[in-house]
């Protein structure tokens, strides 16, 4: 039986898909955003040539730091509302903060590798955080989130 303090989320099957496609393009974009800022510093040179340059833009960076953090949080908040398992959000906000430190801190020429490796931590992070909640949400449904069993 549902407690007045804790809403239930519906059961509608557009919702439920929309949230499952939503975890699956923010692991994949946190994925990629990863790879993105570890292998930078080594193509860097090469991205203007291939008419690619404005991925090596810290405004594109920190627009798409943005939306990655917009959208983890809320798939994982409506994640835990549905599973209310606390992990894949305390990994979220660990890369979350990874990311934002990388890319506002240690945005400056006078530490690139730094800040490679904070964002590129902070995507893989975040990437793990979509796909734990994707496994808690499969794994638990709708259906006796692990603490309020019966």
């Amino acid at each position: 039986m549902a407690s007045s303090s804790s809403p239930q989320l519906s059961n509608n099957p557009a919702h439920d898909a929309l949230a499952h496609v939503a975890d699956r393009v923010g692991a994949a974009a946190s994925f990629l955003c990863a790879v993105h800022c570890a292998a930078l510093p080594f193509v860097l040179t090469v991205l203007p040539a291939l008419g690619l340059g404005f991925l090596g833009d810290h405004r594109f960076e920190r627009i798409f730091i943005a939306c990655a953090s917009t959208l983890a949080l809320a798939s994982l908040v409506r994640g835990y509302r549905r599973h209310r398992v606390t992990s894949a959000l305390w990994i979220a906000a660990v890369g979350i903060t990874l990311l934002w430190t990388g890319a506002w801190l240690f945005d400056s020429g006078e530490s690139p590798l730094l800040h490679a490796g904070l964002v590129t931590l902070g995507g893989c992070c975040v990437a793990l955080a979509h796909i734990l909640n994707l496994r808690l949400t499969h794994l638990f449904g709708t259906c006796c989130p692990p603490n309020q069993a019966n």
